[in-house]
């Protein structure tokens, strides 16, 4: 069982990009899944922000992504209390969690999160097979296509996938920061191997 921080993560994990307070558990063979597609959200945040929720995009580093996979290894091992704390840590585990991004080279644990979900965004878009990286509106938008060319889906079905999908489109912010896709690129084998 791996641990990747944050509902942040987690939720960017499977397409979403929204970040809550909190803290979930996602598995390295979700990190390396490609996109699927957000559920509909709204930018209510300003510049960095997502949704309601806020992810922060930043423009990660290097170091900052080095630092997040020898965090790993920390953060596994108080996995089952993560787990068990869902959305609400307690003052117990949120120092847990403080002096583990402390100990990593982290300001403080929100640091850490922001990181987390920003190579969580990367890592969703990513092909398993290929390794390239598609913006989740690009593939909301192809998705839209195939689903405009599909014969087989009913009439009623496919207008409500078609509605789904454009709500998705209009809601869905583009990785502002496509640096990031080269660097967390670099380091996909790392980030895999410590969450497994």
């Amino acid at each position: 069982m791996s641990v990747f921080l944050t509902k942040a993560a987690l939720r960017a994990l499977i397409g979403g990009l929204g970040l809550a307070a909190g803290i979930a558990l996602a598995h390295a063979e979700d990190a390396a899944a490609p996109a699927s597609p957000p559920p509909a959200q709204s930018d209510t945040g300003g510049p960095g922000a997502t949704s309601t929720d806020d992810v922060k995009q930043i423009k990660l580093t290097d170091e900052q992504v080095t630092h997040f996979i020898s965090a790993q290894a920390d953060l596994a091992a108080i996995a089952s209390k993560i787990q068990a704390a869902g959305d609400k840590p307690d003052a117990g585990l949120q120092s847990e969690l403080e002096a583990i991004a402390k100990k990593h080279g982290f300001g403080n644990f929100a640091e850490l999160d922001d990181v987390a979900a920003n190579i969580s965004i990367v890592m969703a878009g990513l092909d398993s097979g290929t390794g390239n990286f598609v913006d989740p509106v690009d593939a909301l938008k192809k998705e839209r296509e195939e689903v405009q060319k599909d014969n087989t889906i009913p009439d009623a079905d496919k207008k409500q996938l078609l509605d789904e999908l454009n709500e998705a489109i209009a809601t869905t912010p583009r990785l502002e920061f496509k640096e990031n896709v080269d660097i967390v690129k670099a380091h996909r084998a790392e980030i895999e191997k410590a969450l497994q």
